[in-house]
């Protein structure tokens, strides 16, 4: 199983930049599809982002796109996401998630993902 980590989480203010990252502790990182995922009291838990275990190819939620930018580096077991430009509405709780070693990257929802960090909170002041 898949452990996960996340860190850089906190409170910022309307515009700024605030990253993310997430420590995996298995070698098997490198063959996953990895997401960020946010959750409020008040919604569902929402796709942010995705990666595949290449890094070659990313999708976006609707409501981060030309925001937010996923990046990993398999050589550290290491995903992030870089949030820039954050509004009021992107105050959550962050998690990063795993899916299956060798799973395509599709349907990136919520259930598709095996693995989930204990989240980090995010809280953007206007």
């Amino acid at each position: 199983q898949v452990q996960l980590e996340e860190s850089g989480g906190g409170l910022v203010q309307t515009g700024d930049s605030l990253r993310l990252s997430c420590a995996a502790s298995l070698s098997s990182f490198g063959n996953r599809v990895m997401g960020w995922f946010r959750q409020t009291p008040t919604k569902e838990r929402e796709f942010v982002a995705g990666i595949h275990w290449t890094g070659s190819s990313s999708s976006y939620g609707d409501a981060v796109k030309g925001r937010f930018t996923v990046s990993r580096d398999n050589t550290k077991n290491m995903m992030y996401l870089q949030m820039n430009s954050l509004k009021p509405e992107d105050t959550a709780v962050y998690y990063c998630a795993a899916r299956e070693p060798g799973r395509a990257m599709i349907t990136m929802t919520a259930p598709n993902f095996s693995s989930w960090g204990q989240g980090t909170q995010v809280t953007v002041s206007s």
